[in-house]
């Protein structure tokens, strides 16, 4: 008796899980094919899509996936750990001024609401929602003032992290609003931080014009990198300053380092090991590097003067005299730098800038974007 109804219980279990089973909304996804990013993926099912950050953060242990769910249809069954985002988002909260122009070139720039000390914003376009008041300041983006952003009710905040999760965001999370870790500074290619356009156009159901937008500014940058395999000189490029007694370049593996192997120039440190910086002594850096045709990517520097009192023997460089270039002079109306705004989503431009200063024959029509020459 004790096992006929031991069995009873079984089948009746089995045939209740059955029916829950189907009933059940499954969602079988396809991925969608990026190029050159690797830090993160697409995947369709009809109207879901499914994102995963691969690489959120420096030496992450895990990924962050995202479940896209347009507002006309129903949550489907998913993964506790997925975070749901209804989609097209139209309030959001941004902390990089590098997503700004992903933004505007999908003309949604006005669905931001809030962003984190504005004055570091340069885009004219931007800073017209911050004078109009339709885009608020948040304070400090490692303290951002939570009172303000819940009142802000973002559907979505888009932030990034260093080495681990800001406890602000995680504490966010927990009160529903979904936190995306986007991980576009840690792509090892110009056009891999570029192709991030596409996880944006995902969340605005804008993926055509974010596909358009981002094969023109690869068009335009395989077009240029072929204009300099034609160059009869490869010249040498020294990069970096000092930082507190350690002169800081990027690694050979690096993205920077890729915009002077397309360039056709001879990056010195070209070999090195890494995809971030690399940490040297000035003597190191001057026995390699004294004699170097250009020096590109002084710092922030904006003159002369000013790199000199950075440290006196950085006149020890033949560049120093005429060939010295940095990014820090064109900025925004409040001190925000353009280069570190714009830079990531137009590799297209920079290149072209580095390709003019080392070979100005090969493109006689481009002016100078980002760099300028220390005067």
């Amino acid at each position: 008796m004790k096992n006929s109804l031991t069995s009873l219980l079984v089948a009746c279990l089995l045939i209740f899980t059955s029916c829950q089973n189907s009933n059940e909304t499954k969602v079988a996804f396809t991925s969608k094919n990026l190029t050159y990013a690797k830090g993160f993926t697409v995947q369709r099912s009809g109207d879901y899509k499914k994102i995963t950050i691969q690489n959120p953060y420096k030496n992450a242990s895990k990924k962050y996936t995202y479940l896209l769910v347009p507002k006309h249809l129903e949550i489907p069954k998913h993964d506790p750990e997925t975070q749901i985002i209804r989609t097209p988002v139209e309030r959001m909260v941004v902390t990089s001024t590098s997503h700004i122009p992903l933004l505007e070139l999908l003309n949604v720039e006005k669905t931001l609401v809030g962003f984190p000390n504005t004055d570091f914003i340069s885009s004219k376009r931007t800073r017209k929602l911050i004078k109009d008041k339709t885009l608020i300041d948040l304070g400090k983006s490692e303290s951002i003032n939570t009172e303000i952003l819940l009142d802000l009710a973002p559907e979505l905040v888009m932030s990034f992290a260093v080495d681990k999760p800001n406890k602000t965001f995680t504490n966010i999370k927990k009160m529903g609003i979904p936190i995306v870790l986007n991980g576009d500074w840690l792509e090892e290619t110009p056009l891999g931080r570029a192709e991030w356009i596409q996880l944006f156009g995902a969340i605005y159901e804008k993926e055509k014009e974010a596909d358009s937008i981002f094969k023109k500014i690869e068009t335009d940058y395989n077009k240029a990198k072929a204009t300099a395999t034609s160059a009869n000189t490869r010249p040498t490029i020294v990069s970096g300053s000092i930082f507190q007694d350690v002169w800081y370049l990027p690694a050979g593996e690096s993205f920077i380092a890729t915009y002077f192997k397309d360039a056709k120039t001879d990056y010195l440190w070209k070999d090195s090991k890494g995809t971030g910086s690399l940490s040297l002594s000035f003597e190191t850096v001057l026995e390699k590097g004294q004699h170097a045709n250009f020096w590109i990517g002084c710092s922030l520097y904006e003159t002369k003067q000013a790199l000199a009192a950075g440290s006196i023997h950085y006149k020890k460089f033949d560049a120093f005299a005429q060939n010295t270039y940095t990014f820090a002079n064109r900025k925004g109306e409040t001190g925000g730098l353009v280069y570190f705004e714009l830079g990531p989503i137009r590799p297209d431009l920079i290149l072209k800038d580095i390709i003019k200063i080392t070979h100005p024959e090969l493109l006689p029509e481009h002016k100078l974007f980002f760099f300028e020459k220390l005067k």
